[in-house]
């Protein structure tokens, strides 16, 4: 039998040899250009662009550069005084070559790289836009950037499913007008909006079918009129951990609503604030929840330790509203804001899975109240043991519904949290499986509580760079 050879790739059409490039990063992609006159543009039609300017840092000078040959990146000479010279920059026209769908454009732009010029960026972003593109990523940490805003028209799209902007020294958002019918997942990174809670409040209403709301340190403020309102939200995120290690004056928000009955998840890292007029959270399933209580207000409760019920903040109507949660994760921090600054803490029926943060310096008062509440747990998660704490605290911490106890044992203080662990295991009528995750200076002395398995309880011990 004779065989042919045969090129089976090049026979194959042009939209189909763009849906297999767009399974290649953009600069293996880019890389096919090289190949022939037909291969030149293909990449102008891949669904999927991504760039990152630090791709393009170290590129070997010996090699051409595939994306430059094509116009695809801008690039940065010396001049005659050795200071930085940018080249001018161009991106292929797709109204010109083509209206194919893009299905995501991700561009990533860093100091300290081989920036693009930003100049050029958003006529880019204009182009994707005009090509229908339903994810878009743009990350700029840069101080070449103009003060002019992100282009006004990523905020009136009808085609963006997905939208990602982290920004550190760059572009304001500028949202005076938001129309984003299909909008269903949404990230924020340090954005600054052009008219503060106002404009945040306008981004939120202009998206109707929003589902995930992801806010990564942006400051409290956008809280003081704007309520997060969204009733299709299913996932949300609000970390602004970062302030917490901020050596400057922290400020309690004012007022920090929430209306969003069929949220499933909640992400929460904030400073606790001075009131929760609302707090709809009727469907949550997970929540992870990071509040903590600002410098004077911890000063106040070091000196009024000793006296009965000493509140220093008000968080009871926010604990309430996550009672119906499953999966819980809890702070330190947290624990102490149940301890002074809620009225009670309600009875978590639904709950089955608690996630417990340890620090040194932080209390435990609050737990035993805690597990006390929850009379359906199942699932109990100690993220170490060292706490500051009393011995009669100590005592009082257990529960009558445990099944399952996972412990992370540090190698500080080892006897003590062995002593620990053998109090859980006598007060625990129900615990069925007890895991320790360990670290290997102190595997010998947690041998001998592997003697302590019975039928009704199997102990694990499992190395913690194995732990999950």
């Amino acid at each position: 039998m004779d065989f042919v050879s045969k090129d089976m790739i090049n026979v194959l059409p042009d939209a189909l040899l763009c849906h297999i490039l767009s399974y290649l990063t953009t600069k293996e992609a880019a890389s096919t250009s090289l190949l022939s006159r037909r291969w030149r543009y293909l990449l102008a039609f891949v669904p999927n662009l991504e760039f990152d300017d630090s791709v393009f840092l170290h590129w070997d000078k010996r090699v051409k550069n595939p994306l430059r040959e094509i116009g695809l990146v801008g690039f940065v000479r010396l001049d005659d005084n050795n200071k930085r010279k940018k080249l001018s920059t161009s991106f292929p026209d797709f109204d010109l070559q083509g209206n194919s769908p893009l299905e995501k454009f991700s561009l990533k732009m860093v100091d300290g790289h081989d920036p693009v010029d930003p100049d050029s960026v958003v006529p880019w972003i204009h182009k994707v836009l005009v090509r229908g593109v339903s994810d878009l990523q743009l990350v700029v940490d840069m101080n070449e950037w103009t003060s002019d805003p992100l282009p006004s028209r990523i905020f009136l799209s009808e085609t963006l499913v997905k939208l990602t902007i982290k920004i550190r020294d760059g572009p304001f958002i500028d949202v005076k007008h938001v129309h984003l019918p299909k909008l269903k997942t949404l990230y924020l990174r340090s954005v600054v909006f052009d008219e503060n809670d106002i404009g945040f409040s306008k981004l939120l209403s202009g998206c109707p079918m929003l589902e995930e709301l992801v806010l990564h340190r942006i400051g409290s403020c956008i809280w003081t009129s704007c309520p997060v309102s969204v009733p299709t939200l299913k996932r949300l995120t609000f970390c602004c951990e970062n302030m917490k290690f901020c050596s400057m004056h922290e400020e309690n928000p004012n007022n920090v609503s929430f209306d969003t009955p069929n949220l499933v998840y909640l992400e929460y890292a904030e400073v606790i604030a001075n009131n929760y007029p609302k707090v709809n959270f009727d469907s949550l399933v997970e929540a992870k929840i990071d509040i903590w209580m600002t410098d004077d207000q911890i000063e106040e409760v070091t000196l009024r330790d000793n006296e009965e019920n000493c509140m220093v903040g008000n968080a009871t109507d926010f604990i309430f509203g996550i009672r119906n949660v499953r999966v819980l994760y809890l702070s330190a921090d947290t624990l102490e804001v149940l301890t002074y600054c809620c009225k009670q803490i309600p009875i978590f029926s639904n709950l089955t899975h608690l996630t417990i943060e340890s620090n040194p310096k932080v209390g435990w008062k609050s737990l035993p109240k805690m597990l006390k509440n929850s009379p359906n747990l199942e699932t109990l998660v100690f993220q170490g043991l060292l706490h500051r704490d009393t011995k009669e605290e100590d005592v009082a911490i257990s529960s009558s519904s445990v099944k399952v106890l996972k412990i992370f044992i540090s190698d500080e203080k080892v006897k003590k949290q062995i002593e620990k662990v053998k109090h859980f295991m006598e007060t625990m009528p129900r615990l069925e499986q007890l895991v320790l995750y360990y670290d290997v200076k102190v595997s010998s002395q947690l041998q001998m509580l592997s003697r302590l398995a019975s039928s009704k309880c199997k102990i694990h011990l499992i190395p913690s760079n194995q732990s999950v």
